[in-house]
């Protein structure tokens, strides 16, 4: 992290100081990111809903939608998401399995509709909703012995600052890393809609965001010399991220047909003003000979954040009232992600170098039968760095049901998806390999709407 680091003491003896909590640049792609989540209907369809509308939660992809509602509606979400992480480092997998119970959603659309027989515009929505754009708790855990041991000085060399001091614990008995983050982005949406005569629909949002972000991490390595002397090392390092966002977003909704429906939105970057506060290094160092060293280095910082933008096209066919099928799919280009409000040159720089264009799919279908309906969908989300493999793109797949009744219906989904991403929790060794996360994850969502 940008900070101002402590101790040559510590500098001289190659200790990291680099941080185990997630830099800058991931951060950005972090915040950047906007999972589906939010109505049952909209869910269990993968949130393919571009060129539909008609769903609370469609309104944040394209705010056109909004003009698709009959009547006016309110609706409630709750969802509970399980993740499962199994963590490989040096051929030893850790599993952990983890639930959160989320109020994911809640919103209303107001319909006025009918402004008599000489005005085009038969149809004007006023809508809002929040739901969680990203929801980063989880918990997972490393360890394994990669065979190099990173804290390698006698106490008396770093109390004394003796800066050519030979390694001294050069042999390990392993690494063990503990990763824990909590926090939810939550989105606000405020949307104005409006039909005009009887094939274009027109809309326009203004979205704020209200972050908060907290991350600790524990490194622990146990290391020895050559005449059984030990060296154990615990690194505490923690993260509190917060702050708020604005973003706008218009788009349209085409209908040529009565069976098909074309959708194209532009969502605007989102601008964040962030703050953080850190405990950079909290270095405790116990030899066995009794002697302790610790350091302890903590601050405040503020910076601003450009998230991209994105662009969604979608396409949608009708079966005659009776089912349809929606696609979605959008670009967002992460190099655009810039950091600002301080000297942020190489970070900006790595963005451009190391991100690149992102496209995401949406598919989704439904089928009513009288009051009763079925849902499926499927989702696919490329990785935005250049480095990934092919496992660390995004893709899950959705199903649900819903039942409509007098005054409302009642909405369940359920979604599973998986990736693979890395972690170095040693930036500043390129011989250790990062540790390799795979992540499988299972939410399920329960949407009460009523008429109003």
């Amino acid at each position: 992290m940008k900070k101002l680091y402590i101790a040559a003491t510590l500098l001289c003896f190659g200790y990291i100081l680099n941080a185990q909590t997630l830099g800058y640049n991931d951060l950005g792609a972090l915040f950047s990111k906007e999972n589906i989540n939010g109505t049952a209907r909209y869910n269990a369809m993968s949130g393919a809903f571009g060129a539909l509308g008609g769903d609370l939660s469609a309104m944040e992809i394209n705010p056109a939608g909004a003009a698709v509602f009959l009547k006016s509606e309110f609706a409630i979400s709750l969802n509970n998401r399980n993740t499962k992480t199994i963590a490989g480092f040096y051929g030893n997998n850790t599993q952990f399995e983890n639930d959160f119970t989320n109020l994911s959603q809640v919103g209303g659309v107001f319909v006025f509709r009918g402004y008599g027989n000489s005005s085009a515009w038969s149809n004007i929505a006023l809508g809002f909703n929040y739901s969680i754009a990203n929801d980063f708790e989880n918990l997972w855990i490393a360890e394994g012995n990669s065979g190099y041991s990173t804290f390698t000085k006698g106490y008396y060399d770093i109390k004394n600052n003796i800066e050519n001091a030979p390694d001294i614990y050069t042999n390990t008995d392993g690494q063990y890393f503990e990763n824990f983050m909590d926090g939810k982005n939550g989105k606000y949406s405020f949307t104005f809609a409006a039909q005009h005569n009887d094939n274009l629909y027109l809309g326009a949002a203004i979205n704020t965001y209200d972050i908060e972000y907290y991350q600790r991490t524990l490194l622990e390595e146990y290391n020895y010399d050559n005449n059984e002397n030990n060296l154990d090392a615990s690194l505490l390092q923690e993260l509190h991220t917060y702050g708020n966002g604005v973003s706008f977003n218009f788009g349209a909704i085409l209908k040529p047909n009565e069976s098909i429906r074309l959708g194209l939105a532009y969502q605007s970057p989102v601008w964040y003003n962030l703050a953080e506060k850190y405990v950079d290094e909290d270095l405790i160092l116990t030899y066995s000979d009794g002697n302790k060293f610790i350091s302890y280095f903590d601050g405040i910082n503020d910076y601003k954040l450009r998230t991209p933008s994105k662009l969604t096209a979608s396409f949608a066919y009708i079966f005659s009232g009776n089912g349809l099928v929606s696609v979605d799919y959008s670009l967002k280009n992460y190099s655009n992600v810039k950091l600002s409000n301080a000297d942020f040159i190489s970070e900006n720089q790595a963005f451009k170098s190391n991100m690149e264009n992102v496209g995401e799919l949406r598919i989704g279908t439904e089928w009513r039968f009288d009051n009763f309906s079925v849902r499926g969908g499927y989702h696919y989300e490329n990785s935005p760095y250049k480095s990934s493999v092919s496992s660390d793109n995004l893709e899950g797949f959705s199903l649900g049901a819903g039942y409509k009744f007098r005054g409302g219906k009642f909405d369940l989904a359920y979604q599973k998806s998986g990736n693979t991403a890395p972690y170095n929790f040693y930036p500043e060794y390129n011989n250790i390999d990062a540790a390799e996360l795979d992540f499988d994850t299972s939410t399920f969502t329960a949407t009460l709407v009523l008429n109003l």
